[in-house]
């Protein structure tokens, strides 16, 4: 007869704070346990003790780790970013898989700011503060030139992931972390963290490339105006708060400002809105079709009638062009994907670490979460 799993003392409130941070539902960790939820509500409100077993499974889907639960009080967290996704009835409200990875987030944060501290490096963004006031034109075309982003330049990149990783190192050293995990992209596209140092921005790994480039843009801009924020940018999309039509605006005329879209429209007047052309534009320039198509509106060279026409005919490539996401799916080796997910500047952060002997081999391996088998060509590919 198999032994009965002894039952824990657990203190409530501990659980409650880990029950709702963890985005599972009464019902979800019900069925996760083999139990009903009638057992869970009674382990919650204190009527009955939950099992280690239960808590070891606990553990698992929270990714807490045990010794989480058996605190004496609930850990105080950072809050959340402000909510500007314009989602109806899900207010501050997220996929389990979106509160893990703001979690993760916040961890590496706080990793990025200790390791740093460690051997003396600057952490404080190197970036200027705005205001919604400035135009936002303007500022993104001043950004432009910052960050040494001539048109030829542009051009020359040969995919859309040369210009991210170009966009990717310039932040990274001004001290500003880009991170890429995956969320279900309806729930968001992308966070940034501007309420402590260093700075983080977070994007999906869901969304396309050219999406993530604006998102990328977008959220460096609420960087800028010093806001904490998780949203879903989108440049089709027409929305009320002045914040995030800022945002967008700043996003889109870093990527493609209307000198150069007035040249490029001008130029191809004749088939401006053919398939090809908008193909070979998208391609050339590393910008969404559907950020084409709004320039193209808003500087009158097709009406608001002929631009909703035009969208809606071209949905289904834009719909791919949201979903077909990275390249950094399934197959992908482990070295690649964890150099994609943290990027150059934390990996080097962590291997300084090591060799100056500030954290011990397992410490680097659980900071890049990566096998000791690939820790070597994890170091290789953040040298090349």
């Amino acid at each position: 007869m198999p032994k009965k799993s002894p039952t824990v003392d657990i203190e409530l409130s501990v659980l409650k704070w880990l029950i709702d941070s963890s985005g599972w539902s009464n019902d979800e960790i019900a069925k996760r346990l083999n139990t009903n939820t009638e057992n869970i509500q009674k382990i919650i409100a204190g009527k009955k003790k939950p099992t280690f077993k239960q808590l070891q499974e606990l553990s698992i889907i929270f990714k807490r780790p045990i010794a989480a639960f058996l605190l004496s009080k609930p850990k105080i967290e950072k809050p959340k970013p402000k909510d500007y996704r314009m989602l109806q009835d899900k207010i501050d409200k997220f996929d389990k898989k979106t509160i893990f990875v703001l979690r993760k987030s916040r961890r590496l944060q706080e990793l990025t700011k200790e390791l740093s501290r460690n051997i003396s490096y600057e952490i404080k963004a190197k970036s200027e503060q705005v205001s919604i006031n400035d135009n936002p034109e303007k500022v993104g075309e001043k950004y432009r030139e910052i960050f040494n982003l001539t048109e030829e330049k542009q051009r020359k990149f040969k995919t859309s992931y040369e210009l991210f990783h170009y966009i990717r190192d310039i932040l990274e050293d001004r001290n500003i972390y880009v991170f890429q995990f995956s969320m279900p992209i309806e729930d968001a596209r992308g966070f940034v963290f501007a309420d402590d140092i260093p700075n983080i921005i977070v994007v999906n790994t869901k969304d396309s490339i050219e999406a993530r480039l604006f998102s990328l843009m977008h959220e460096f801009a609420h960087i800028l105006l010093g806001e904490s924020v998780i949203d879903l940018p989108d440049i089709t999309t027409v929305i009320k708060n002045d914040i995030e039509n800022w945002c967008n605006n700043f996003s889109a005329s870093f990527l493609f400002p209307k000198i150069v879209a007035n040249q490029l429209f001008n130029k191809n007047k004749e088939n401006l809105t053919q398939k090809e052309t908008l193909n070979y534009l998208s391609r050339k320039y590393k910008v969404s079709k559907a950020m084409l198509l709004v320039s193209m509106k808003k500087l009158n060279f097709i009406s608001k009638e002929d631009y909703e026409n035009i969208l809606n005919r071209f949905k289904p490539d834009l719909k791919k062009e949201k979903i077909k996401g990275t390249k950094g799916g399934g197959g992908v080796p482990s070295d690649k994907k964890i150099l994609s997910e943290v990027g150059n500047k934390f990996i080097s952060l962590v291997t300084n670490n090591y060799d100056k002997k500030f954290i011990t081999y397992t410490d680097a391996l659980n900071y890049l979460s990566v096998k000791s088998k690939n820790f070597d060509k994890v170091m290789a590919q953040a040298k090349k």
